[in-house]
């Protein structure tokens, strides 16, 4: 056997799917980070039309021109981006989008600032890039929010880049505006990247969102589909950035995949232009879900922060074993320690399943493994 790149040995398969393999095909699943809505029937038409018009060609590398203008108008509208289609990359999904950031910028020597908790991609990526990674604390007595005061404590001469994620996965939390913008002043009077992942910024509840791009030049802004729109199958997202940022993004994009799917770009151009009734149901429906499993959680006990967006809760469960005798019995969740040392007695558990799975998951929690 040829051994692997040493850079390969440094990280672990997702401790995610490894929660898949435990378990009956009848359990619920509160491990999947995944909308459990089908895609809205006008995007399906879309792509219906696509294929049946032979629309399944190359397009240019950055995507299809009139996608990346919808997306100039969506970052302008919700987000306060001023940007152009020169600047805009339709990617694989979020997750290209990251591995591209990492690709192009870091490397060995140069310090990520990654939160912790936070998405395990993260420091998979880095790791991948030869980049080391410094943690910055997100406590749950801070609701798991990323404090610039603590972000500016671990910033020295090797600081390449932070990752900011908000609303989070694995808590979802939210950063408060006066955060977001101390850190974009940050990246600006030290010059470093923000890498921005802000996959769920549709799914909040009790906050606004605020993108650092807003108040900062040194930002890549990360998005897509997925989860807004429950494309996740369908791989399709999109960054901005400055013309010298995609430029080198870009090098890595051409090279790696040519161009995110045909069909996708059709279904993700109509999600755009598009009623956006679909969205707000199921953000109401995840609300409700939220709801439900923090008042449950809470009253077993377990304390739980009443997360504000994604589709994420974080409680504090300090049985080490819980989550293996939870997916015994018939309930998969993921070990909070996946997500960073500050996961350590907490688990994450999903509510993109149905209101009546999370209340037979609670009542199998509470009776067979709180107290079974």
């Amino acid at each position: 056997m040829i051994n692997p790149a040493n850079r390969t040995k440094t990280i672990e398969l997702s401790l995610i799917r490894k929660m898949f393999e435990v378990t009956n095909p009848n359990a619920i699943n509160l491990g999947i980070g995944e909308p459990d809505f089908d895609v809205p029937k006008n995007i399906k038409q879309a792509m219906k039309n696509s294929i049946d018009e032979n629309d399944t060609h190359y397009t240019p590398n950055k995507g299809y021109i009139e996608l990346r203008e919808e997306i100039v108008k969506k970052f302008k509208n919700d987000n306060g981006i001023n940007t152009n289609p020169d600047n805009i990359i339709v990617t694989a999904g979020a997750s290209e989008g990251l591995f591209l950031c990492a690709q192009a910028f870091i490397e060995k020597g140069d310090e990520v600032l990654l939160p912790d908790p936070g998405f395990l991609s993260y420091e998979a990526c880095v790791k991948i890039a030869d980049g080391t990674i410094v943690p910055v604390d997100c406590t749950m007595e801070n609701e798991f929010k990323i404090k610039a005061e603590d972000v500016e404590e671990k910033i020295t001469d090797k600081t390449k880049a932070i990752v900011l994620n908000s609303p989070s996965n694995p808590t979802g939390a939210v950063m408060e505006k006066e955060d977001v913008k101390a850190i974009a002043d940050l990246s600006m009077d030290k010059n470093f990247l923000i890498i921005s992942d802000e996959i769920y910024e549709k799914i909040i509840y009790d906050k606004k969102h605020y993108s650092p791009a807003k108040y900062s030049d040194n930002v890549i802004t990360l998005n897509g589909f997925s989860k807004t729109y429950a494309m996740t199958g369908l791989r399709i997202g999109y960054l901005t950035a400055n013309e010298n940022y995609i430029e080198e993004m870009l090098k890595i994009h051409q090279y790696n995949i040519a161009c995110a799917s045909t069909t996708s770009q059709r279904g993700a151009y109509e999600a755009l232009i598009g009623p956006q009734d679909e969205v707000n149901k199921m953000v109401d429906e995840f609300q409700r879900r939220r709801d439900l499993i923090v008042t449950r959680l809470n009253d077993m006990g377990y304390e739980t922060v009443n997360a504000e967006g994604a589709f994420y809760v974080f409680p504090k469960i300090e049985d080490e074993n819980f989550v293996l005798k939870a997916a015994k019995e018939g309930v998969i969740t993921v070990p909070g320690i996946a997500f960073g040392s500050n996961g350590k007695n907490h688990v994450r558990m999903s509510y993109a399943n149905s209101y009546e799975n999370i209340e037979k998951a609670m009542d199998i929690l509470e009776e067979r493994v709180v107290n079974g």
